[in-house]
């Protein structure tokens, strides 16, 4: 099996090819960077190993919580490049690749709030928007793995693992997952896991119910 996985929903974007046996190659897209250079940087990694996309197995995506930019950017192309290949696509959440074995997560919300993940394995138990002492209380006695620096700080009190930002290739676990469960999402419908509702969304919404008064 052949995978294509795709990660721009973090400080910096990057890509990767796998097998079921392990990497096969992967590129850091720096800063962010990701709309510009992801889809040369894919089409330089095909290139370079032989594959077409007509080959993969599927062509795999975190599709947030992150950068409104980055999640777009990077769903779009592998929705894209499912349509072109006529490939399956599996997208994963970025607060499930965190939770790993501690199974809670957090990433910086903005707004003075948390985007929160719970799971137990893969399995997802929920994942919501929670303000500090929401989340405080959530983890409780548990500990809690992040990835930037400002939320292990918000979080000081509690149980905190600090992690890199997970690249494109530590995605392959959920993929193979995913693939041997039968589970693919519809490249039709598949929308970016925001979390929370945008600015424009949150005024068209007022808008609509002052219409309604």
């Amino acid at each position: 099996m052949r995978f294509l996985l795709i990660h721009t929903a973090g400080a910096e974007g990057s890509v990767a090819l796998a097998t079921e046996a392990g990497v096969v190659a992967s590129e850091v897209l720096p800063g962010r960077s990701s709309s510009e250079h992801l889809v040369s940087a894919v089409r330089r990694l095909m290139e370079t190993a032989g594959w077409g996309l007509r080959e993969l197995k599927a062509v795999v995506v975190v599709h947030g919580p992150g950068s409104f930019t980055g999640v777009r950017v990077g769903l779009s192309a592998a929705k894209g490049l499912c349509g072109a290949g006529e490939v399956p696509l599996i997208a994963v959440s970025r607060l499930a690749l965190l939770a790993g074995e501690t199974g809670y997560s957090a990433l910086d919300a903005g707004r003075g709030e948390f985007y929160f993940g719970e799971y137990a394995g893969q399995r997802m138990l929920r994942e919501t928007l929670l303000s500090r002492d929401a989340l405080r209380a959530a983890v409780g006695s548990g500990e809690v793995t992040v990835c930037e620096l400002k939320v292990a700080e918000a979080l000081a009190g509690l149980r905190v693992k600090l992690v890199d930002e997970p690249l494109a290739e530590t995605v392959l676990p959920l993929a193979l997952e995913r693939v041997r469960v039968g589970e693919f999402d519809d490249v039709a419908v598949a929308d970016a896991n925001y979390l929370r509702q945008t600015d424009l969304e949150i005024l068209a919404k007022a808008k609509m119910e002052g219409q309604a008064r």
